[in-house]
Formats: C-alpha cells, structure tokens, sequence
C-alpha cells in the first residue's frame, strides 16, 4: 500500500475550475511529492528542485499489484496521470476522504483529523505555504517579474514546505488506519470506481451557446441600465441606495428591494415612469450567468467539463453533490419554443431574442440545462426513477393502498387527494372542477412524508401554488390520516435509534433496517447493507415535548461548521429513504455501465447517458432501471425519459 500526497502548481484557481482544467494549463507542474509504503518512514521527492520520481515510484503507481492511497484521491489520480501521461486506474486507489464522508465526518483533511483527535494534525502553516508556492503571485520588481515563487525564494518556507507534505501523509494513513475498523462495502468501492469513471470522461458543453448566453446578458444588462439611467437621472441606477431615494422622492416609502416587495411595489404604483423602473429593477434581479460563467471557467481543451460530481457529497445519506456548476440546482425549463429560442442564442440574434420573448433573463435561465450536450454523432438518453422516495416511504412503512397504487395505474398524487378527500379518483382528472385537488395531494406527498407540517407545505410553495395559509392545516391533518403506517414509521424509526444508543442493543425492524452504536457511532444499517453513521449520538431531553431526543455531531447546514445536531423520527426517516433512494440510483448506474452506456452526470433520481446513434434505445434503458433490485424484495420500481440533442427537463 503507497500512501500519497503531492504539493503542485497552477495558473488555473482549482477551487473554481475543478482539478481536470487546472491540470491542463501550460504551466501546471507536481512540486512535492511524499509517499510512503505500508509503514513505513514518509519519503519526500522534492521535484521542483531538480529531483526525478525513481523509476520504481513510477511503475508502483500504474501497477495493479500497489494499492494508492491519498485523502481526495482523485486530486492525486488525476495530477499524476497528467504528469506521468499514464492513466491512473481507479481501481488502484483508495480515497480516506470517501472512508471519511461515509461516517459523517468533515470533507477536510483537517477537519477529519480534528474530530478525530489524531496525534497526527494537518500542519497550520499549510494554507499560506499554499499561497505562496502554489498560486500565481502578482509579478513585480520584488518579485524579478515573475508570477510565481521559486523554491529558492525563501529557502526556510521551502523547507517547511516539504514538511508540511510529509505530515499530510502522516495524517492520511492516521485517519485509514482510524477508519479501516469500518471499510466501505465492496459494492460502494465500485460504485466509488464508477464515479471517478464518470467524471474523468466529463460531458461536452456547447461553448459557443455559453459564450454568446454570457455576451447577450451583458448586452442586455447594458441596455436596461442605460434606460434606468436616463429615467432616474441616477448615476448608477443599479445600487439599492440609491434607487430607494430616488423611489422616496416619488412619494414611495421603499425599505427593501427585493424580489417580492418589487413585485409588491409594481402593483401598487400607477406612475408609468415609476413602474418603468420597476420593472427593468425587476429585469436587472434576474440577470444572473453565474451558471454559464462557472461552465466557461471549468470547459477542459476538448470541450468537455469534468469533475461535476462530488461521491459521498451528502454524507448524511450518501447521495452526490455537485461540483463546479451545481447541477442539482439548475433552472428548470417550460418553454414550448425552448429550441426556437436556442437557435436564436447561437446564431447570436439578441435582437430577435428580446423581441420576440417577454424576459431575456429569463429565456437565458431556461436556455442554462442545454448547455450540455452529447458527443458528435451521440444522443443523451434521460431517465429516472418515477415517485422513488413515494415509492421506498410505502415499502418501508408497509402501507398498503400506496403500494396497490404502484401496481396498478401509479397515479400517486390522484390517488392520495382521492384518499385525503374522500373524491373517486375518476373525478380527478383535466377538466374536472375537482382536479385541483391533485395539486393538494401532490404537494401533501412531498411534503408531509417525513413529518413535515405547515412549515413544510409551505416550504414547497403552497402558498405560491393558490392555497390558502388557513387550510394547509387541514392538508397535513388529512394526509396523516390517511397514511397511517408511515406517521407510525417515524415513531417507530425514532425510537429504534434512541433505545441503541441509550441502552447499546441492536435494534432490527422491517425491509432490514439495523440500529446499532459501536464505537461511539450510531449505525442505521440499510437493506442494501451499508449504513448511515451518526457520530457521538447521545440522548438528551426535548424541552418543548418533554421526551428524550437524539443528537449527533456533525456539519450544521446553516453554519457549515462541525456542531451538535438535534434529529427526530421524521428526519431519519428522511435520512433512510433518500438514502435507499441513493442505493437504488447505484444499483441502476452500475446496470448500465456493465451494459455499455456511457454515464455523463446524473441529477437526483436522473441519469444523462451520452450514446451513440443506432447503440441502445430508451426503452432499454427504462427497463434496466426499473429491474427488482435483490436487496429489496418487493420494492416496486418504474423508471421513464426521454432521448433528446441537448440536456433538458421534458
């Protein structure tokens, strides 16, 4: 086993651009690198001052017969395999930072060795050494006109340089031989195999769409500055300051300027000038080609972006996040004219555009999703799990009609407004005054399955939808009435959790579900046969309800520091269900990896294959995913898409 850490420079900020371009730029160079065998004393090659990797070092790192190891493996995989123009098997490497992720614990080197309470601590001068040897630095006199510091710059930096390369590799192999007592399942290993498979192949993006989307915003933004200027007479009409005086002056009483008191404003004003204004402050809000600005920043010389996956990034259920482009949050698109008014962006007719659509930024929005596109002579094919937490929650729970529901005609969301309001499901359709109920009992499923109330509903956009705040308690109230094995899931799961940590006993329910505490951890073992963790839990008293709660370490979302988290039934049924949801997900990826398709990224329940004209169809693919998995007997699965010449929502 060859435990690694490498210490490199680029022009490219990685932090913006991922590992795969900033390996790219022309001036990317592996400065340090430090390695150890098994355990072995920590070797340091110092490369930037001349030193060659022993012939040895080399072949070890392409040879099956050598494990590496490195904390956020894919960092090193991917320099070395620059570097040494080898591909670099991810078979051969392990990643203690996915070891890591898997039990709850930080994304950081640092941080896993803090919570950890290792011997072995990640060095503090680290970030400035980075700085200062690893970043472009501003060219000077001072600096002889360079933008980077040579090793020879400050020998005694370089020095604790070095040091600070070996201590990481120190703590690395501290923390896997911390973790080793609770390895990732073989199944997770390969699926941990298939995402660096994924993102080394990356998906192709059109850069001329991304270009002229990033051109059209500012020519518009351009435009609607100018009118503001000319209306207001404001020398920058864009700053709240002084748009609000400008507002008062008017007669407006103006305390904020965000979306919704804009929209308030708008439709209490009469003054034309005034509502001008408004409107184009109202256009300048949604101006936003963040998404488009990351793509261009990340594109690699083949055009394609890598690295938009993040394995483990939700390590409280093991789902992915993403990276670089947060594709788990991009605009959804509804137009009906969506490729009408993509030709109109890449032919570069910002005139027709604004003429013809009510809001460019809007269109530009839309537009975000199509910037990936398939390879040359390929077509993305679409699929994903249809209702799957629906699904998993009823399997779980036992509850019955849910699941007679997806044996016959699925329609879920009919069938629980039909439940929740005592209306024949027949009645539930277009055109009938009582279809409104389905929106009822749509936003009742995806809000209230995991003991959500009003917040919840409200949360999801009820309110937004047409309902009225004084009837969503009786939305929840009805729901839970209607589902009740799943109300009694969350009790049950709950108190499941607390009776093994408070009284250390396995604890085993239905669908195999297992709750054990070892070590200070508390288990939720899945059907699958991995587990959630939940480090430190301990029992504690819930002063609102008088009954004991559990809580847990971890990262607080609000902060993203590392705290103590409260939870309850409902949350870690959440927990359980995205989490199965997850594995559900994994089990179809690797199908269709062994299949022969080529996985560019997937979203949530949703996976985009690239594949090439005349290979595979659709269908194949909807069965594929939607097989029984073994694991989960009686777990019924369905899956649907569509082919397409550009990403998109269908």
């Amino acid at each position: 086993m060859l435990a690694i850490d490498i210490e490199t420079y680029s022009s490219i900020d990685i932090t913006k651009c991922g590992v795969y371009a900033y390996t790219q730029a022309k001036d990317f160079e592996i400065l340090l690198f430090a390695y150890a065998y098994d355990e072995e004393e920590v070797k340091l090659i110092d490369l930037a001052s001349g030193e060659k990797l022993p012939q040895n070092i080399i072949e070890d790192l392409t040879s099956p017969r050598v494990i590496k190891t490195a904390f956020n493996a894919s960092f090193e995989r991917t320099c070395l395999a620059k570097y040494l123009n080898k591909p670099m098997p991810p078979a051969q490497w392990r990643c203690s930072a996915a070891y890591s992720l898997s039990l709850g614990l930080p994304l950081t080197l640092e941080g896993v060795s803090k919570c950890l309470n290792l011997q072995q601590q990640k060095m503090r001068e680290g970030k400035a050494l980075i700085r200062y040897f690893s970043m472009p630095c501003k060219s000077s006199i001072d600096y002889g006109r360079r933008n980077y510091n040579l090793t020879e710059a400050d020998e005694a930096k370089w020095q604790i340089f070095k040091t600070y390369c070996k201590q990481d590799v120190e703590v690395e192999r501290a923390i896997r031989g911390r973790l080793e007592q609770f390895p990732l399942t073989d199944k997770e290993r390969e699926l941990w195999e298939l995402d660096q498979k994924i993102n080394d192949g990356g998906v192709r993006v059109d850069k001329v769409l991304v270009h002229n989307a990033i051109n059209c915003d500012e020519a518009y933004e351009k435009k609607i500055t100018v009118e503001a200027a000319n209306l207001t007479k404001l020398q920058n009409p864009n700053s709240p300051a002084q748009l609000k005086t400008w507002l008062q002056g008017k007669g407006l009483k103006v305390e904020s300027l965000s979306k919704e008191k804009v929209k308030e404003l708008l439709e209490e004003v009469e003054d034309a000038t005034v509502k001008r204004v408004l409107e184009l402050r109202q256009e300048l809000s949604k101006t936003s080609v963040k998404k488009y600005e990351a793509m261009e920043r990340a594109i690699c010389v083949d055009g394609r972006l890598r690295g938009l996956m993040q394995f483990y990034g939700a390590n409280r259920t093991g789902r992915w996040a993403g990276r670089l482009v947060q594709i788990h949050n991009l605009p959804r698109n509804s137009m009906d004219n969506l490729s009408f008014a993509r030709g109109l962006i890449l032919s570069g007719d910002y005139e027709m555009l604004e003429m013809l659509f009510d809001s460019v930024p809007e269109v530009l929005s839309q537009l975000i999703r199509t910037a990936f596109i398939p390879s040359v002579n390929c077509r993305f094919i679409v699929s994903d799990f249809s209702a799957i937490e629906a699904r998993v929650i009823a399997y779980l729970a036992g509850e019955k009609w849910v699941i007679d529901t997806f044996k016959s005609h699925g329609k879920i969301y009919e069938m629980t407004a039909s439940k929740m309001f005592g209306v024949p499901i027949a009645n539930i359709v277009k055109g009938n005054p009582q279809y409104e109920l389905r929106q009822k009992g749509k936003i009742a499923t995806l809000a209230c399955g995991f003991g959500g109330s009003v917040g919840a509903l409200t949360a999801m956009g009820a309110i937004k939808m047409g309902l009225k705040e004084e009837e969503l308690r009786a939305i929840v109230t009805a729901w839970r009435k209607t589902n009740p094995k799943i109300v009694a899931l969350w009790r049950e799961i709950e108190n499941a959790a607390i009776v093994a940590v408070a009284e250390n006993k396995i604890v085993k329910m239905r669908c195999g579900l297992e709750f054990s505490c070892t070590k200070r951890v508390l288990f939720i073992k899945l059907p699958s046969g991995r587990s959630l963790a939940y480090v430190s839990p301990r029992i504690e008293t819930d002063v609102r309800f008088n009954k004991p709660k559990l809580t847990y370490e971890g990262i607080e979302q609000a902060t993203k520091q590392w705290g103590r988290i409260s939870t309850f039934g409902g949350k870690l049924t959440e927990n359980i269900v995205q989490a199965i949801a997850r594995d559900c997900l994994a089990e179809a990826m690797i199908r269709i990896d062994k299949a022969g398709y080529k996985i560019v990224f997937h979203v949530h329940d949703e996976v985009i294959l690239d594949v090439p004209k005349g290979f595979g169809s659709l269908e194949q693919v909807n069965e594929i995913i939607g097989q029984a998995i073994a694991w989960a007997p009686g777990l019924l699965l369905q899956a649907a898409g569509f082919e397409t010449d550009y990403y998109k929502k269908d």
